[in-house]
């Protein structure tokens, strides 16, 4: 990755949460609005709830951003709902959700470490 990619990944960060989790749900395959707001709701066990507007400003600023766009494929006819519209993510996308786990990653071992470091003194 040049740094030009790279700063331009960085001015995202750190992402909202929303985002996070928008992102976090496209990872691994295309989804509509109310699957993602269920996959939020079920990888949180119930703490992160996106609402309707929640959810729908949220895709709306990252389709903006270029982190996400309108997936091209559909399910067959008698799976889908047409009203439905898929989002995926774009490679700006998934470059910035790679980079928000790595500082994600790093704040978590800080925050080992420093637990770690709490509890020999005690």
């Amino acid at each position: 990755m040049n740094d030009s990619n790279s700063s331009l990944e960085q001015k995202f960060l750190p992402l909202k949460p929303n985002w996070f989790h928008v992102l976090l749900s496209l990872a691994n395959e295309e989804q509509h609005g109310y699957a993602i707001m269920q996959e939020v709701l079920e990888r949180t066990d119930g703490k992160v709830r996106l609402w309707p507007a929640t959810l729908y400003g949220t895709l709306e600023r990252l389709l903006d951003a270029s982190l996400i766009a309108e997936a091209n494929r559909r399910p067959s006819a008698d799976e889908d709902d047409a009203r439905r519209r898929y989002y995926r993510l774009t490679p700006l996308g998934r470059r910035v959700l790679a980079a928000e786990c790595v500082r994600l990653e790093d704040l978590v071992r800080v925050i080992r470490a420093k637990r770690r470091a709490a509890e020999s003194e005690a």
